[in-house]
């Protein structure tokens, strides 16, 4: 049989600047990408929280786009500015004055051992479009280039419809036509955009069968009911269930070292609950716990574009400097009153029976799942997709819709 490829992209897009030292090439004392994995997660689970508070809609989003977007604006700040970003991401840990390059460096290291699987299919890209007029300092510039592998390219933003019609095509080339149109407009006084796309084709490692797909019901709420595509499979499954919290987990590998992670709150159970709760640590301790049993797994097809503006939730959890009159990003450049004006992160995902398409406590009470034999996804989830070797979060989302695109 032939191996099913579905494709993935998420894209993040940032009008801004950045900054940097000069490049010290040493290893990380001390710290490792399994720490900063951990940071990256815990971030997600904040942001997330706050997305979710805005609406009871579903949500999709890459933190590591989202993160990696953020280190190179460490290297484009200082200042006020540098803290907030150092704060809101959860890095402060990771600040080394004598190593100005370490929180790079481990998104580098992150990075390339994620790539160490030949084979997986996890394209990550970022470009900085500058205005003509605008002169990147060359440290920056090529410490953008060393640790992201970052295209640094010249725009003339004044000729509104071109310099939207060339970001377009960049980002479309980029996720394989998965996302053809990232920006509608463009203010003609535009000095810098910062763009991260991540790109994920995932195969299941035990496809479903799609002649066993069938519409099953699919329950919103109590008074919303849906007649939704279900895919049905009976294998051994990894599972385990959370008893203080009232869910339920089930792993479903890909082929190439990543694997999404199926949050199930049991029948009763607020999904707005769960909300609060989901951390890096829960996270964890799922993972651990899980046993693999033979299960009947019936699961929703469902096909996602969500879109944010992050510019207006960042500033909620502290980030507030970079988009004012005073952001410090001075070491982009010496070009004054340069500033964030907008933060935009679209995510596309698709998951059917070959796989994924798209352009993410204690032990105490997480017993090894066992019964029942039919695990049902048939109201709203949360989902992770994840580098189980690093377990690092590459995408995360809550499905309340299945149907709603």
């Amino acid at each position: 049989m032939g191996t099913h490829k579905l494709e993935m992209p998420f894209i993040f897009l940032l009008t801004c600047l950045c900054y940097l030292a000069p490049v010290h090439q040493a290893e990380p004392p001390n710290v490792t990408i399994s720490d900063l994995s951990y940071k990256n997660m815990d971030f997600a689970m904040n942001l997330y929280r706050k997305i979710s508070s805005h609406h009871d809609n579903n949500v999709f989003f890459s933190p590591l786009s989202i993160s990696t977007s953020f280190a190179a604006l460490l290297m484009a700040s200082g200042g006020v500015t540098h803290q907030e970003i150092l704060r809101v991401l959860n890095l402060e840990q990771l600040e080394s004055a004598a190593q100005p390059q370490l929180i790079p460096r481990l998104f580098q290291l992150l990075q390339e051992n994620i790539a160490q699987n030949g084979s997986l299919k996890l394209d990550q890209n970022m470009a900085l479009f500058v205005r003509q007029q605008v002169e990147v300092r060359n440290v920056f510039e090529d410490n953008l280039r060393t640790f992201f592998h970052a295209d640094v390219k010249s725009v003339d933003f004044a000729d509104t419809k071109g310099s939207v019609s060339y970001v377009n095509e960049y980002i479309r080339q980029k996720t394989q036509d998965k996302i053809t149109e990232m920006i509608s407009s463009l203010d003609e006084t535009t000095q810098l955009l910062l763009i991260n796309s991540i790109f994920f084709r995932g195969a299941w490692q035990s496809p479903f069968n799609s002649d066993l797909t069938r519409d099953a019901p699919f329950y919103i709420d109590n008074y919303n009911i849906l007649q939704v595509p279900m895919m049905v499979k009976e294998d051994k499954f990894y599972t385990a269930e959370d008893i203080p919290l009232g869910a339920r987990l089930l792993k479903l590998p890909y082929q190439e070292g990543v694997s999404m992670l199926i949050l199930l709150p049991n029948k009763g159970i607020d999904y707005t609950v769960i909300d609060d709760e989901i951390s890096a640590e829960k996270f964890l301790s799922w993972v651990k716990d899980l046993r693999k049993t033979r299960l009947e797994v019936n699961m929703p097809k469902f096909k996602m574009a969500e879109e944010y503006s992050l510019q207006h939730l960042l500033p909620d959890m502290g980030m507030t400097n970079l988009f004012g009159s005073s952001a410090n990003l001075t070491h982009l450049s010496m070009e004054p009153g340069l500033k964030i004006s907008e933060v935009l992160h679209k995510a596309v995902v698709e998951v059917d029976e070959t796989g994924t398409t798209a352009a993410a406590s204690t032990t105490i009470g997480i017993i090894p799942y066992s019964l029942p034999r039919m695990f049902v996804i048939n109201r709203p989830f949360f989902f992770f997709i994840y580098h189980e070797v690093t377990n690092c979060l590459l995408f995360m989302g809550r499905v309340i819709n299945p149907s709603s695109n």
